[in-house]
């Protein structure tokens, strides 16, 4: 009886850490666009950026002391296709994500040789499918040495 008890409990726990582990966190899912983010910059390839962001979302920040905006539409269109002539020193990682329901943020850093920029994404999921839809970001040039 006790074997036999043993081996139901196993094969319970097998079962529950199997579906487990097959499960997609939704954390996992906003990272999609995010990585999606990180590989338009890697290659210059604005596809990845119209995966990444919603359509009708803006870039926020600061220029020369004042607020500024600009369009995804115009920033995509900014992208060449071709990964910036430095590309092997550059680094990006996500650094942060917070999901509450359909809505979530992100930060991910832009670690340039010239400038390290702060990217803080907001993003929603849409349709089942989570997209940026406005990123504000810092950026701080770095002492020449």
């Amino acid at each position: 009886m006790k074997y036999t008890h043993f081996v139901l409990t196993v094969i319970f726990l097998i079962a529950i850490s199997t579906f487990s582990f097959g499960q997609t966190s939704e954390k996992d899912l906003v990272r999609v666009p995010l990585e999606n983010y990180i590989k338009g910059h890697a290659t210059g390839d604005g596809e990845y950026m119209k995966k990444a962001f919603h359509t009708e979302g803006n870039l926020v920040f600061i220029r020369e002391g004042k607020f500024t905006t600009r369009s995804f539409a115009d920033y995509i269109a900014g992208f060449t296709g071709k990964p910036a002539a430095d590309e092997a020193q550059r680094k990006r990682s996500i650094e942060a994500i917070d999901v509450s329901g359909n809505a979530a943020v992100a930060k991910i850093i832009l670690d340039y040789p010239a400038t390290r920029f702060v990217d803080y994404m907001s993003l929603l999921k849409i349709n089942g499918e989570w997209k940026i839809v406005n990123k504000s970001f810092y950026a701080e040039p770095k002492k020449k040495q």
